[in-house]
Formats: C-alpha cells, sequence, structure tokens
C-alpha cells in the first residue's frame, strides 16, 4: 500500500501544525440544517474542525490525524496515560475486489511526550494483523481480540513492541463474520467480568488465568458502564439498552419466555431517543431510498449504525454531563448526548437537545466510529474520516450509486481523534497508576474521574497483593460516597477477599446501589444454610426498592432448593407479579421447579385475582409449556380443566400456554375480547399509558416491546405428547370462551395419531447434515447479530426466521432473499449471498429451513447456483409482493 507507506514517511509534526485547537459553529444553537455542497472531498484536519457545531460553550481539540493515525476504530489507555489504537485500513479500501482479509492492520502507540496535550509520538505495537476488533490494556500485557483469536502480547523489554505472542483461545468470534457482526469488545466492568458484543462469552482474569463464562449475545458495537456498574449497548438502529439484572442469571432457565431486565431497551413508547437532527443531509445512507429514513431535507431521521455507547464519568467537563450517554453515529455523521434518569422504578432515558445534538458536522467523511471518556477527564472522538463506511458486503445498490457519482471510494488513509474540551476545562495530568503503590492505588479508588477509579481496581485486583485488605474493607465500610464503596466490595470481591461480615455490613447501607452490590457479591455464601450471609440476604425480602428487589429475585436463584428458596420466591411473585422484570429474574433460578411454584403461587392466591398474580401465573405456566415435561404439562392441562377452579385463574394459566406456543388469537386476557386486551394496563407496562399491549399480538405487534422489553419471547413452542390430551375433549364440551383459546393451543400439540397433523419433516441424510452443520457456522458469522441465535430476530431491525413465512416458502424464495437481499416495513436484508459460494448459500439456507422447529426442505448447491444464474442481473432487493409471486411461479 504504497500511499499509506508514503504518510508514514511524513514528519510527525505535520499531523499537528497550527495549533490544533479550533473553536465550533455555535453563533446559532440549535443549529439549522445547513446548506452544502454534494461534492465531499477530504478536508484537512484544520479545514474540517471548521465544520463542527456544538453547544454554547465546547469545542474540540485535535489531538492526532494523518499520517500519525489512519483507519483508526477503537482506542484504549494504557495505566500511563497513553493511546493505544486500532488501525484498520483493510476496511474497504475501495469497491473493487475484497482485500478485507489481508494482514495490513496495525496496533499503535501515541504519546504526547511534551504534554502540550497534541500526540507527537507513534509506535506500532503490533502489525500484520488481521481486521483486529478490540484490545484490552492490562497490567502485564495487552489483551488482542483478531477474530477467532484473543491473543495476549506483552512487550518484555520496554520498547512498546510487542515481542511474545501467546493464544488464550480460538473462539472469539470467526474470522469468516462480517466485519460489521463479529464478536468485539473487552470491557472490564465492575464485576471483574470483561463484557462482549456480538459475542456468546464473558471473560475474567483469575489468578493469572483467563476464565471463559457462555452468555447470550447482545449489542453489536461497544460495552459501557455506569458508577453502579449497570451494562449499556445498542445496536445499529437501537440508541441505547441496559442490563438491569446480569445477563447470566437468565442462562439458567432455557425455559423462560421472556428475559425482561436484560438488555433492557431505554427507547420509549415515543421513540424520540432514537431520532437523530444532523447539520447536512446524509442521502448517502445504506437505506436512504426507503420511506423515513430520510426526512424531506435529506436529513437522517433516526440512528442507521449508531455504536460505541459510553457513560461519561469524567471531572474536567461540566458536572451535568457526569452520568450521560455519549452515542457515535458515523452515518449521520455526529454524537449524541443521552440524559440517563433513576426516577427509582426504573432507568430512563431522553435526549439532552430538541431538534440538536451534542456534536454535528457538515463533513459527510466525518465518521465518528468510536468514543472513550480519558484519564485527563474529558471525552476523546476517534474519526475513522473516510467516504465509505457500509461493509461493502452490505452496500445496496442505492448508496453504491451514491458512492460513485460522488467519489466517496477516492482519499482513504485518513484518520482523526479529537478531544471534547469546555471554555471551563483544565486538563488533568497524566497518570502513572503503572509505577503507582498498593496504597496509591486504593486511594485512587476515590478519585472523581471514574477511569482512574475503574484502573486502580483492575490493577489491584490482577496483582492480587492482599496486603491491601484491610484498607479496602475500611473503603467498603466508611466512605462517603456509595460508588468508592461498591468499587471497593467489588475489588475485594476480585481479590477473593471479600467477607462475610463486609456484605452483611453492606446489605443494610442506605444506598440501594450498594445493597444491589451486596446480594450480588453474597451469592458465594447461598449454598450454605448454616451461613450468616443467607439470613441477611433474606432480610432484603422486606426491601421496597425496585431494583433492590429485582436483584433479590435474581439472587434467591443461587439458594439451595428448599422450602426456604420456594416460599420467599413464591411470596416475591404473589406481591409483585405485575413487575415483569421480578418475575423473570425470580423465574431464572427455578428451572425444573415451575410447577410446584405454580401450585404455590395459586394456592396463595384463593379466589382473588390481582394484578400481580395475572402477570407471574401466565409466565410461570410459559415456562412449563416450554419444558417439554409431559407430565408437568398434562398438569398444566388439568388446571385449565379444573372447574372447581376460579375461572380467572384457569385463564391465566391457559394464557401462559398461549405465551409459549403463540397461540393468542387475537383474544384479550382472560377471554375478554381484543378491545379489552387493547386497553390492558397490566403487566409491562410503564406507567401504564393507554393502549399498552400486555401480551403481544400474533403476527408481531410493534407494542410487545411494552412487555418484552427488547428481548422477544424465543420461538413459540409446539408441545409434543406421546397420546391425546384430555383438552381434546375439554374443548368439544366446554361451553365457556376458553373453548376456543383450547382449541388454537391445541393446534400447537402434537401427538401420535393427531387428525389432520401434518407430515413430519424427512430426516435429513447425512450429506445433509453435514450441509446443515456447516450452515450453523455460516449462520453464526453472517447472519446471528441481527437474527439471533434462536431465530427470534431483534424489534424493529430484523424479523424471526423461526416459523418465518419467507422461509417456509419454495426454496427459490429463500435463495432469493439471501443472493439479492429483501426490503419491507422491518428495514433492509442485505444480499448477503452475494459474497457466498453456492455451497455457503445452500448450507445456510438448509440451516436456517430446519433450525427452531422449522421443517422446510433442505437446499443443496445447484439449486443456490440456479437461482443465482436465473438472477444474475438483479441490482435491487426483492419486495414482498415479487416474493409472492415467486412462491406461485409467476417471478423466474
Amino acid at each position: 500500500m504504497p500511499f499509506r507507506g508514503a504518510m508514514i514517511g511524513l514528519a510527525i509534526a505535520a499531523a499537528v501544525s497550527s495549533g490544533g485547537v479550533y473553536q465550533a459553529q455555535t453563533a446559532q444553537w440549535p443549529p439549522s440544517v445547513q446548506r452544502v455542497s454534494e461534492a465531499s472531498p477530504p478536508l484537512s484536519p484544520e479545514a474540517a474542525m471548521k465544520t463542527f457545531y456544538m453547544p454554547p460553550g465546547y469545542h474540540l481539540e485535535l489531538v492526532a490525524s494523518e499520517p500519525l493515525v489512519q483507519d483508526p476504530i477503537f482506542m484504549d489507555w494504557d495505566f500511563q496515560g497513553r493511546l493505544w489504537v486500532i488501525e484498520m485500513p483493510a476496511f474497504i479500501p475501495d469497491l473493487g475486489p475484497k482485500h478485507d482479509r489481508d494482514p495490513v492492520c496495525d496496533i499503535v502507540i501515541l504519546e504526547d511526550t511534551n504534554n502540550d496535550g497534541k500526540m507527537d509520538k507513534r509506535t506500532v505495537f503490533a502489525d500484520k494483523l488481521i481486521l483486529p476488533r478490540t484490545i484490552k490494556i492490562i497490567d502485564r500485557g495487552v489483551l488482542v481480540a483478531e477474530p477467532p483469536n484473543l491473543w495476549l502480547m506483552r512487550d518484555t523489554n520496554g520498547d512498546l513492541k510487542a515481542d511474545t505472542k501467546e493464544l488464550l483461545t480460538d473462539t472469539f468470534g470467526d474470522r469468516a463474520a462480517s466485519v460489521e457482526h463479529n464478536a468485539n469488545s473487552l470491557f472490564w466492568a465492575m464485576d471483574n467480568w470483561m463484557y462482549t458484543s456480538e459475542h456468546t462469552k464473558y471473560y475474567r482474569l483469575k489468578n493469572g488465568k483467563l476464565e471463559v463464562a457462555p452468555t447470550l449475545p447482545r449489542g453489536q458495537w461497544g460495552a459501557t458502564q455506569d458508577d453502579v456498574g449497570h451494562i449499556f449497548r445498542n445496536t445499529n438502529s437501537q440508541a441505547l439498552n441496559v442490563d438491569l439484572i446480569s445477563t447470566r442469571y437468565y442462562l439458567r432457565n432455557p425455559n423462560l419466555a421472556r428475559t425482561r431486565g436484560m438488555y433492557e431497551s431505554l427507547v420509549d413508547e415515543t421513540r424520540d431517543l432514537n431520532v437523530t437532527w444532523p447539520v447536512r443531509p446524509n442521502r448517502g445512507v445504506n437505506r436512504g431510498y426507503q420511506t423515513g429514513q430520510l426526512r424531506p431535507d435529506g436529513t437522517l431521521a433516526t440512528y442507521t449504525a449508531v455504536g460505541s455507547p459510553t457513560v461519561y464519568r469524567g471531572d474536567r467537563l461540566p458536572r451535568d454531563l457526569y452520568g450521560n450517554v455519549f452515542l457515535a453515529e458515523p452515518s449521520g455523521n455526529l454524537v449524541s448526548r443521552v440524559i440517563l434518569n433513576d426516577d427509582g422504578p426504573t432507568l430512563r432515558a431522553k435526549r439532552a437537545y430538541e431538534r440538536a445534538e451534542f456534536l454535528t458536522s457538515t463533513d459527510e467523511r466525518f465518521r465518528p466510529v468510536w468514543l472513550s471518556a480519558a484519564p485527563d477527564g474529558t471525552l476523546y472522538v476517534v474519526d475513522m474520516y473516510r467516504g465509505i463506511i457500509q461493509y461493502i458486503d452490505l452496500v445496496t445498490k442505492y448508496l453504491n450509486d451514491w458512492i460513485v457519482k460522488h467519489d466517496l471510494q477516492q482519499g482513504i488513509h485518513y484518520g482523526r481523534i479529537y478531544r471534547v474540551v469546555h471554555d471551563t476545562t483544565r486538563r488533568d495530568r497524566p497518570p502513572a497508576l503503572g509505577t503507582a503503590s498498593l496504597a496509591t492505588l486504593v486511594a485512587t479508588l476515590s478519585h472523581p474521574n471514574g477511569w482512574w477509579r475503574d484502573s486502580a481496581q483492575q490493577l489491584l485486583v490482577q496483582r492480587h497483593d492482599l496486603s491491601v485488605v484491610p484498607s479496602l474493607r475500611q473503603l467498603a465500610n466508611t466512605a462517603p460516597l456509595p460508588r468508592t464503596r461498591i468499587q471497593a466490595l467489588w475489588t475485594l470481591d476480585g481479590l477473593d477477599a471479600i467477607d462475610p461480615a463486609t456484605v452483611i455490613s453492606a446489605l443494610d447501607n442506605p444506598s440501594r446501589d450498594v445493597r444491589v452490590s451486596a446480594l450480588r457479591i453474597s451469592e458465594r455464601w447461598l449454598g450454605d444454610q448454616n451461613s450468616p450471609v443467607v439470613a441477611a440476604v433474606l432480610k432484603r425480602a422486606a426491601d421496597t426498592d425496585p431494583a433492590v428487589r429485582r436483584q433479590f429475585a435474581a439472587t434467591l436463584g443461587e439458594l439451595k432448593a428448599g422450602p426456604q428458596k420456594e416460599d420467599a420466591i413464591a411470596t416475591l411473585l404473589v406481591q409483585h407479579g405485575d413487575d415483569p422484570i421480578t418475575v423473570d429474574a425470580a423465574l431464572s433460578g427455578i428451572q425444573g421447579s415451575e410447577p410446584l411454584m405454580l401450585d404455590k403461587v395459586l394456592q396463595a392466591a384463593g379466589q382473588v385475582q390481582s394484578a400481580p398474580l395475572d402477570g407471574a401465573i401466565p409466565m410461570l405456566a410459559a415456562a412449563i409449556a416450554r419444558s417439554n415435561n409431559e407430565s408437568a404439562i398434562q398438569r398444566l392441562f388439568a388446571t385449565v380443566m379444573e372447574e372447581s377452579r376460579a375461572a380467572w385463574q384457569r385463564s391465566a394459566v391457559l394464557r401462559g400456554v398461549e405465551i409459549a406456543t403463540d397461540a393468542t388469537g387475537g383474544g384479550g386476557r382472560g377471554g375478554r375480547g381484543a378491545a379489552a386486551l387493547n386497553a390492558d394496563t397490566g403487566p409491562g407496562g410503564r406507567g401504564a399509558p393507554e393502549g399498552d399491549r400486555a401480551y403481544p399480538l400474533p403476527g408481531g405487534d410493534q407494542n410487545s416491546a411494552v412487555f418484552f422489553g427488547a428481548n422477544p419471547p424465543p420461538a413459540p413452542t409446539t408441545i409434543k405428547m406421546t397420546h391425546e390430551p384430555d383438552l381434546v375433549g375439554f374443548a368439544a364440551r366446554d361451553k365457556t370462551d376458553l373453548a376456543a383459546r383450547v382449541t388454537r393451543v391445541l393446534a400447537r400439540v402434537e401427538w401420535p395419531g393427531k387428525p389432520g397433523a401434518a407430515r413430519a419433516a424427512a430426516a435429513l441424510t447425512t450429506q445433509e447434515q453435514q450441509r446443515f452443520d456447516n450452515g450453523r457456522m455460516v449462520y453464526a458469522a453472517n447472519c446471528l447479530g441481527c437474527h439471533q441465535d434462536d431465530g427470534r430476530g431483534l424489534p424493529g431491525l430484523a424479523p424471526p426466521l423461526a416459523g418465518s413465512a419467507n422461509v417456509l416458502a419454495p426454496a427459490g424464495v429463500t435463495a432469493r432473499i439471501v443472493l439479492n437481499g429483501k426490503e419491507g416495513a422491518i428495514g433492509l436484508m442485505p444480499p448477503i449471498g452475494g459474497t457466498m459460494s453456492d455451497d455457503e448459500v445452500a448450507a445456510v439456507l438448509t440451516y436456517i429451513r430446519r433450525e427452531w422447529g422449522n421443517s422446510a426442505s433442505p437446499v443443496d448447491a445447484a439449486t443456490a447456483q440456479a437461482i443465482r444464474a436465473i438472477n444474475a442481473t438483479r441490482t435491487r432487493p426483492w419486495t414482498d409482493d415479487e416474493l409472492a409471486r415467486v412462491g406461485d411461479g409467476a417471478v423466474r
């Protein structure tokens, strides 16, 4: 790459000439949409900085630019305050043949040797990498994620260049996966686990070894945390999601029909949080041709590439920014600011400005792809600075034409890093934590800047010197700020030096956030019923704070099985079943005991109906219906048929089976009709606004997020039984409105000899099974990020594949979608098959047509080849109407 090499050879001083400090355009605030030329040639850093708009008092400082840094996608800080950057020149250098797997990517270290705020020294730590995704600086090395490999690289002689390289795992993502949908993030959180996005594993360093834990893949690019350890992530069109309850709890029970509290959407019913306000038209976006993606003035209406959520926890910008979340949107050439508010029941989020953003630019090549809260107390913005930002496999014909027309493929290997400052900002000194004493590190847990606190915790945990334990216990028990106590508690936990007395004291702390952390940490003792920690935990049953109650529900699942645990969970469900997060957290810890718990709740209920019972009973029943435990399911059916039981109880139990089997039929809860359902203000409603539905309607309901949050229900369950259930006779003789609902449920129940039952799909041959297995890998590399590992998709982004009519259609229909893409109400399915071989297309089609209960025919390579040839000249995605005609044989 001679161009890039020539730039590296330029004098470093050129990158920071002319001072590098420019005042943003603030004469008009909020700014209106600016008139700009459609031509977008590359601008010098000096010229580019004149295109920015920020709120009054804020401006940017240029920290580094080409040739000092090029094609930056990610940055991290070491404990001495040096800036580490991943450079990805392989990302779409042009519109020609792909070279993205060429080993040309670097990890570089940038230093400010004279402390003037501008980087002036560049060192290549590691080179010749293939699409590295993230790095994490640790005490004596660097974790480098280069899918599928996670490396530990070390500099052993102090020259800042890697000279050892140890493979820790080869399961970090997939080399063949799209660069936009591959494992990323190694975010070291408060609980000492490193959280990922687009990946099924978390990691932890324990006694110098890497521990691995399974998780559910959530988020797309980056992760962050607040002062109490909530994890925030997002996807390209969804502004912000939060884990109010840790993901690991929900892995305990695969029968859950819902997982509220995990990856909880902070986009409310108005969806204002997803709205964007650029200052220039953004017609060069992948879905710009779709109605609603752009406003009449050409500006981006909602997020389409948002990522890198970053909670600002620094101390050198105005105080009102502390705890806010900043979001990077490269397609809209902007950075958003979101204000979080914890009103007691839950976190809420709102845009910081009306019809404006925190940082916008009129330069189409301004591409903020990463944000970082810095040790100097400010916020840094990584600008990849380029015309093409959409991965080539996903570029639509519309966007391709725009790129070519406006020469956006020209001018590459630029890159800028900026510092956000305010007129009042005085940057902090560079840190020297890497060489700090243990006593200094303990004292740093009280630092006003979250970067310093987090770094001190990480170093203390990694060094594992137990001489600091007394000081940490004192902090945990007496520190004036709850955030310091929380950080001290988790540091002790990371050292395995946490003691019962400290946890018991924290469980009674006035701060609910301290109590929540104490509950999580207490779980190491809950297997011992004689531990005094157990009694202290159970006292939290009377805690009136919703956040504590929800964590208490999750923590109870770690108690040893027995009456103590069962009674506590049953009491929670009876009293707080109208809170879906409490319900799902509680049910996550009782796999196999759902029938017993349902009996307890029904017995406690008696004849009195209540909102908590209406919320808890259906979810218990749904978990039983999903369990494949025939005897338990028969007991469930018996409860529905029990005429001596209160009608509302029978209806609530049946409702759970309807949820599990997607047999709602549009009826209201309790058989009260659709009108009653539409006006329902039951479980899941935030403040019970008018019109919110507590349960999803068949065929997908936009309001289902009210009940299910960001995690819609798993694929519908088909209940398989060894003989005809007694429900058949009940449906025939019952005269109430239950009969019609039972009939719909029975359509999702299978048993030998069932009249009119569809024939089971033929077993796959050995060759077809191999194709299916290969398809699983192709799916994981290309499709999992949107359609998820369980095939249920993501609301507003990707429809479910489980039970999908398009997936179950004739093979030619499904093949066309994969090869040419599809546009519809939810959005654009890109033509991902265009870069796959016929064997890969056949494999992934076979997989999705036979996974998650789907029973369509497998697909061979000859079919994929034929469909590809028939549509070789097609340049646009298919529509639903066209695919319907394909299914009828009208379109070839």
